[in-house]
């Protein structure tokens, strides 16, 4: 099993300079390299603080210039908000700008908050129906002189331009439901899942969806599978408990985003009210400390083996949490120094 790293920009103080947060990223994308990490991941999200990542593209592209070994990788653009021309030719240029190490993520999107801004009216279903007629035309495009007449885009003879440098740039789907496990796998594309904050039960179950899709087409060779987890190595149980109560925190708050009720001010939601996320239990600190991967190394370590056992292919650490810098770079370090290491 791979290991890599998801990542953003985040802001709970208004006062942090955007500045300094793209160089934080910088940082931790450059640790996870020099320790052997497979890939990096950058999503797409709008007029929010809380996910900062208006154009993945544009932070892989500066990455590719700073990085030499690590894959680069979109988790995820939203698909309803990307013409096929468009996408494929700004992913074949990004895949330029890294010299072939660029991977390509593509997801429904999940918050109304976005769709309701960029695309009014839009909802889960229109979306992932977006998805579906989107990924085969942008593969369509990079190899050239493809025409399209789609329920939702139609172009006379196109090509990408530029070419990617890989003959087969990889596509990863996120995927929950059957139905769009069984899209990935039959359209020839990688498989993203993530349990959030649900527990094992739901990684095995997802694991499952997967190998029923995969036992649906045996005519595609079977693909890849990554696993994202929010992943926190403490050095004390003290310090488990404490990433336990700020990681329920971020899942509330995580919680009301989704929700989308709260209002928003210049980009940030306010904080909730001790009564608000006593009203999540689902997101409470023995929750999130039973069901995400927090603990000390050989606790970490026995988490992840579970999860090799299932079939996961790829770990990507999810480290968005809300936490200072300093505490995501202490929690990648205890992994790098005793995680990573019986994994070899």
């Amino acid at each position: 099993m791979k290991f890599s790293l998801f990542v953003h920009m985040e802001r709970n103080d208004p006062a942090k300079p955007h500045r300094t947060l793209f160089e934080e990223v910088e940082e931790l994308v450059l640790t996870a390299e020099a320790a052997g990490f497979e890939t990096a991941w950058i999503g797409e999200h709008h007029a929010m603080e809380f996910t900062i990542a208006p154009n993945p593209f544009v932070q892989l592209a500066y990455l590719a210039a700073k990085t030499h070994t690590i894959r680069l990788g979109t988790g995820n653009v939203i698909a309803p908000f990307w013409h096929p021309i468009r996408l494929a030719g700004e992913a074949a240029l990004a895949d330029v700008a890294c010299n072939g190490r660029l991977d390509l993520g593509v997801a429904r999107g999940a918050y109304s908050f976005e769709y309701e801004r960029l695309m009014p009216g839009l909802d889960a279903w229109g979306a992932g129906q977006r998805m579906r007629e989107l990924v085969p035309a942008v593969k369509r495009l990079w190899q050239g002189d493809y025409a399209h007449q789609g329920e939702f885009w139609s172009f006379p003879s196109s090509t990408a331009s530029p070419k990617p440098v890989q003959a087969e740039l990889p596509v990863w789907i996120a995927a929950r439901d059957p139905s769009s496990h069984d899209f990935a796998v039959a359209s020839g594309c990688n498989v993203q899942v993530t349990p959030l904050a649900s527990g094992d039960g739901e990684v095995a179950s997802l694991m499952e969806r997967f190998n029923a899709a995969v036992a649906n087409h045996p005519e595609v060779p079977r693909p890849r599978i990554m696993l994202l987890q929010h992943t926190f190595v403490a050095d004390s149980p003290a310090e488990t408990e404490v990433l336990s109560k700020q990681l329920s925190a971020f899942y509330c708050l995580f919680g009301a985003w989704f929700q989308n009720k709260r209002p928003i001010r210049q980009g940030f939601m306010d904080p909730l009210s001790e009564a608000e996320m006593a009203a999540m239990p689902q997101y409470s600190p023995e929750a999130v400390r039973r069901n995400l991967v927090i603990g000390e190394p050989d606790e970490v370590i026995a988490r992840l083996r579970g999860y090799e056992a299932l079939g996961y292919d790829q770990f990507s650490i999810w480290i968005d949490s809300g936490l200072p810098h300093a505490a995501k770079k202490k929690s990648l370090d205890l992994f790098i120094r005793h995680v990573l290491p019986a994994f070899a």
